[in-house]
């Protein structure tokens, strides 16, 4: 980590100017009492390394393979991190994202999207000539993005592999309506040169009114579409040496691992690929409640890993208080942070009787109940909800182990 420490990332000691991060990661300061400054986001180093894990054996035990979204964190830290614990690959959505995971040595990116734009079609097509182990697939859910992509990647020396996305239900995302027209897509790429199509894949989290019946029910007909494109010898594409079967966000993981083990003997090997992205650090509301551990509690639970560090500057009534973090600091696109303890004095107690009730831009406003002990200058830990808009508020990441104890850094790039 070359990035030298300056007044591009909050929350960092200014005392620390000019230090690589590398310098100021041997030092190993303490977050409450070495410099660090309110507001500060700050991720568990010991829930961290149990949400990897956790997720890791998951994988493992139902016979999947891991790509994880990446747009969650947007850092290659973690996405290196997630690779050593066992991850295929990173899953992307823009081409963006896919041009700093390879600058950070990712070699292999699953695109969640059709990629239509011909400047990054060309950049990709250049990234696979240039190196034959980098392994590319994307979606592709119409007859004209397969033209449009043909007509930018003519004369590539490596195709593009593509999966034909799957929609999720009438008014749902993104994704091709009904298993007609997916024929006519894979069809479509059959006639390039350009494209070579690997599988099907689709994004459970998207149908309408979802409920397990339903969730499962769509997830069964991803599958029969992978078995019906084979039987008809849609993959039978020179060199293809598995076929691809993808879906997989974080609220229903546990019903892609139920009907991807369905998945009936084809021609080839199936890669099974999930691709949930939010577990890395979970959260204390969204997450937390959608969680599919909650549905089997039997296999673990994932561990909120982030805490948003801000300080009392006002106390105007004995029932209001104002932080120094708000919508530029906090997640609040799905639920407003929660009170969870605050600190005085280096002593840590429950935040009890201290709830959130708005955001500005610069200040949570928190009302406080009979009794709830809150001054000007303690420290006020909050959860988040929402890891997806909690990351992308801040550049650079300390993570600290439980007694405070910063051991590294995580750079995002959104």
């Amino acid at each position: 980590m070359e990035d030298r420490v300056d007044h591009r990332f909050k929350g960092l000691p200014p005392d620390a100017d000019g230090l690589t991060v590398a310098e100021l990661t041997a030092q190993r300061r303490n977050l409450f009492t070495d410099g660090f400054t309110t507001p500060v986001l700050a991720l568990s180093a010991e829930r961290l390394e149990h949400n990897l894990a956790l997720m890791e054996s998951y994988a493992t035990r139902h016979g999947l393979a891991f790509a994880p979204h990446g747009k969650t964190t947007m850092a290659p830290r973690l996405f290196q991190r997630q690779i050593e614990h066992g991850a295929w690959g990173i899953t992307l959505a823009v081409p963006h994202q896919v041009r700093v995971a390879r600058a950070y040595g990712v070699q292999r990116v699953f695109l969640a999207n059709e990629l239509v734009d011909p400047a990054a079609l060309r950049w990709i097509a250049g990234e696979l000539a240039g190196d034959e182990t980098f392994r590319f697939v994307c979606y592709v859910d119409s007859v004209r993005g397969v033209e449009l992509m043909d007509a930018a990647l003519r004369g590539a020396s490596r195709p593009v592999d593509v999966v034909v996305e799957l929609a999720a239900g009438e008014g749902a995302r993104t994704g091709v309506r009904t298993e007609a027209e997916c024929a006519a897509v894979a069809d479509a790429v059959a006639a390039t040169g350009t494209l070579r199509l690997v599988g099907v894949a689709g994004y459970e989290g998207e149908v309408p009114r979802a409920d397990p019946e339903r969730v499962h029910a769509w997830l069964r007909r991803l599958v029969a579409l992978a078995a019906d494109f084979d039987k008809a010898g849609r993959f039978a594409a020179a060199g293809l040496d598995e076929i691809v079967v993808s879906a997989g966000g974080s609220a229903w993981f546990d019903a892609v691992a139920d009907v991807f083990a369905e998945i009936p003997e084809l021609s080839l090997p199936v890669l099974k690929l999930l691709r949930s992205g939010a577990y890395v650090s979970h959260d204390d509301g969204h997450y937390r409640k959608l969680t599919p551990f909650n549905r089997i509690p039997e296999e673990g639970a994932l561990e909120p890993a982030f805490r948003l560090w801000t300080q009392v500057v006002s106390r105007p009534s004995p029932d209001q208080a104002f932080t120094n973090a708000g919508k530029r600091d906090a997640a609040y696109d799905l639920d407003l942070p929660f009170a969870q303890v605050v600190r005085r004095d280096g002593a840590e107690r429950p935040a009890t009787g201290i709830e959130v009730t708005a955001l500005s831009d610069q200040h949570a406003w928190l009302r406080t109940a009979p009794g709830a002990e809150l001054e000007v200058g303690d420290w006020v830990g909050l959860g988040l909800s929402h890891p997806c808009t909690s990351f992308d508020k801040w550049q650079l990441i300390p993570v600290a182990e439980a007694d405070g104890t910063v051991v590294a850094y995580i750079r995002t790039f959104f």
